[in-house]
C-alpha cells in the first residue's frame, strides 16, 4: 500500500511537484511475479464511454481504476461503483492528463473515497485539470507523482506502473508521458498503455509477453505498433474509441497477429474475467 506523504501542495492549480516513492513502493525493473496468496477473480471492466478511457478492475477486496474518461463520463463510473457497492477506490491510475482521461477526475475524487493517485510527473493545462486539482485540494489529497517504475501487490495482483523515461516529448505530445501498467493476476498479464505513442511504445518494447492488451491511443496508427505487438504477443485485446478514430490498418494488424480484439465502438462495455489461469472475455453486444 502506498503511504501517502505530505507536502505542500500546489501554487497554481496547473502545476504539479514532483513526489518521490516511499520505501514501501521501490523502484524496479519490471518482472514477473504472482502472489503468494491464493488467487480470486479478477474483474476488468472496460466501460464504453466512446474515444475515452475508463477502465475499473474489481476483486475480492480491491477496487483500481484506470482513467476517467471525459468529464460527462464520471457519472456511468460512479453508478457502476455504487451497482457493484464499491465507495472506495485503492488506487487511481491516470494515465496521463488529456481531458479523455483526466476530464472525469475531479467527480470521482469528490463523490467516492479515493486511497491512492498516481499519475505522470508532467504539467498540463485545461479546464478538466483545473477540477481535478481542485478536487484534490477540496479532499486533501496529494497524488504519487511517477518519475521511476514502481511495483506492488494488492491482494492477490502484483502492479507495476512503468514511468516515461523523459522529461520532454516534444511540443503538443502529451500522450507520451502516459504511465503503462502491467497487472500479473495468477498465470495471467493484462497490460494497460494509455495513449502511448512511437516514443514511448519504444521505451517499453521489452516490458514482456501479455495474455491482454488494452491498445493504446484508442487504435490509431502508430508506426511501431507491429513491432510492438510482436514484442507482447497478445492473445485478445481491447480498443477504447469510437468508429472513426479506429484504424482500418491498426485492425489488419491485429488480425495478421491472430489477436482476438474488441472495441468499445462496436462491443459497448467490455467485461474481462480472469480467474488466475484463463481468461474470458464478455462484449455488451457484437461478437
Amino acid at each position: 500500500m502506498i503511504f501517502k506523504r505530505f507536502v505542500a501542495f500546489l501554487s497554481s492549480l496547473f502545476f504539479f511537484t514532483a513526489v518521490s516513492c516511499n520505501k514501501e513502493i521501490a523502484s524496479s525493473s519490471i518482472t514477473e511475479t504472482t502472489s503468494s496468496l491464493d488467487i480470486t477473480g479478477l474483474e476488468v471492466i472496460f466501460l464504453d464511454v466512446g474515444k475515452a478511457d475508463a477502465i475499473v478492475l474489481l476483486n475480492e477486496n480491491s477496487t483500481i481504476l484506470i482513467d476517467c474518461g471525459e468529464k460527462g463520463d464520471a457519472k456511468q463510473i460512479i453508478n457502476f461503483l455504487e451497482e457493484r457497492n464499491r465507495k472506495t477506490i485503492d488506487y487511481l491510475i491516470l494515465t496521463h492528463y488529456d481531458k479523455d482521461h483526466v476530464g472525469g477526475a475531479g467527480k470521482v475524487i469528490k463523490n467516492l473515497d479515493v486511497k491512492n493517485i498516481l499519475g505522470p510527473d508532467h504539467k498540463q493545462q485545461s479546464e478538466e485539470m483545473e477540477k481535478y486539482l481542485s478536487a484534490l485540494k477540496e479532499k486533501e489529497l496529494t497524488p504519487q507523482l511517477i518519475t521511476e517504475d514502481i511495483s506492488f501487490s494488492i491482494d492477490d495482483l502484483e502492479i507495476t506502473v512503468d514511468a516515461p523515461n523523459k522529461t520532454n516529448y516534444g511540443v503538443n505530445n502529451d500522450n507520451d508521458f502516459s504511465l503503462v501498467t502491467k497487472i500479473v493476476h495468477g498465470d495471467n498479464t493484462l497490460l494497460f498503455t494509455g495513449d502511448a505513442m512511437e516514443a514511448r511504445l519504444k521505451e517499453v518494447m521489452d516490458i514482456g509477453d501479455c495474455d491482454l492488451l488494452k491498445i493504446p491511443y484508442h487504435g490509431r496508427k502508430i508506426a511501431n505498433l507491429p513491432d510492438f505487438l510482436d514484442s507482447v504477443t497478445p492473445e485478445y485485446a481491447v480498443v477504447c474509441t469510437a468508429k472513426e478514430d479506429f484504424s482500418g490498418t491498426v485492425q489488419k494488424q491485429m488480425n495478421k497477429r491472430g489477436i482476438k480484439y474488441y472495441s468499445t465502438c462496436f462491443n459497448g462495455r467490455i467485461t474481462v474475467v480472469s480467474d488466475g489461469k484463463n481468461i474470458e472475455i464478455s462484449p455488451e453486444k457484437g461478437i
